[in-house]
């Protein structure tokens, strides 16, 4: 667990090189940057998923710890999205590049439902919580669907 919210804290103090510091920063590690954010986020949200599919047992605890780990990963600066990265071989899709403003708005969406699953968690009903952990499934499928080469 202490490792997991190391990896965290570090990905976020990669994600905050901005502005002229970004130039200097290689796009193969901003890449990987992208790719260590996408895997954590996958692995706080998949237990979330599996509750509310019924496939893992609900847990509140877990749940309010897992939306505060993808609170901090979804505020994380995108800088892995660089047009730099477009030359590192990855499995995103040309039109990661070609549509920013709509990579834009998938992240902002996730960020958004994240943020609700948050305040849904903070009251504890059950229900409510499901279906909030399924509107953060949509925003991350989004992306997929869009700007992921399918496995």
């Amino acid at each position: 667990m202490k490792k997991s919210l190391l990896a965290a804290a570090v990905i976020v103090a990669l994600g905050a090189v901005g502005g002229a510091a970004l130039a200097q920063v290689k796009p193969d590690v901003l890449v990987k940057q992208r790719q260590s954010a996408m895997t954590l986020i996958g692995k706080y949200f998949g237990p979330l998923g599996g509750m509310a599919q019924g496939k893992v047992p609900y847990d509140l605890k877990i749940v309010q710890r897992n939306a505060g780990y993808l609170d901090t990963l979804s505020e994380m600066p995108w800088d892995g999205f660089d047009p730099s990265t477009k030359s590192v071989k990855s499995r995103a899709l040309p039109a990661l590049w070609e549509q920013p403003g709509k990579v834009k708005e998938g992240i902002d969406r996730l960020k958004s439902e994240v943020d609700k699953l948050q305040q849904v968690a903070k009251g504890g009903d059950e229900g409510a919580i499901k279906a909030q952990i399924g509107a953060v499934g949509k925003a991350c499928a989004n992306c997929h669907d869009n700007f992921r080469e399918k496995q």
